[in-house]
């Protein structure tokens, strides 16, 4: 039994995610940013952000392919600095946010690419269907900062088609995708 013990304590220790640090986005610091980015009728493009979102990752420089991300998103929170268009893309018609008020993602494999680049792959739900994406991120960097904190960042982007989601399509052809930017600065927790 105390070899068993042993055993299992040194298989726990030598773990991909021994040595990997948790990290609580830091987003009442704000940076931190969700952003989109989609045609507007194929004739210009129309951005905006969620203004509310939280989520943590874990993440160890050594071991990146074991890190692992979730983000929640309040979807409510819609901003493309427009209030009567806010208004529409949240109502029925597009988001739906009175019956779909929240949105995730939750990494499910991450691929070290080198040269700090990685491929993120996980689940989003959105408009209460989920699909899986796949993110390319890059690491901006981590160290210590000016407060004793340690921190991490990354940014990436996937681009994802609304119907996938069922989010009805109705601004023509060229508008079919949505472009997603992600800003994240993680402090260790």
């Amino acid at each position: 039994m105390k070899k068993l013990m042993t055993a299992l304590a040194f298989t726990a220790m030598m773990s991909p995610l021994a040595n990997a640090a948790d990290y609580v986005i830091d987003t009442k610091g704000a940076h931190a940013f969700i952003n989109f980015k989609i045609k507007h009728l194929g004739y210009s493009w129309l951005t905006g952000r969620f203004n509310t979102f939280d989520g943590d990752f874990s993440y160890d420089a050594k071991q990146p392919n074991a890190a692992k991300i979730t983000v929640n998103i309040d979807a409510t929170s819609f901003d493309s600095n427009h209030a009567e268009r806010d208004k529409h893309i949240r109502s029925a018609d597009f988001l739906d946010v009175s019956k779909y008020p929240t949105a995730k993602f939750v990494s499910t494999k991450i691929v070290d690419k080198g040269d700090n680049k990685l491929e993120v792959m996980g689940d989003l739900t959105l408009h209460g269907v989920t699909k899986p994406v796949t993110i390319a991120a890059n690491k901006i960097g981590e160290g210590k900062d000016p407060w004793g904190g340690y921190r991490a960042g990354f940014s990436g982007t996937t681009t994802i088609r609304l119907g996938d989601f069922g989010i009805p399509e109705k601004l023509g052809p060229a508008s079919r995708n949505v472009e997603l930017e992600l800003h994240v600065e993680g402090i260790r927790k």
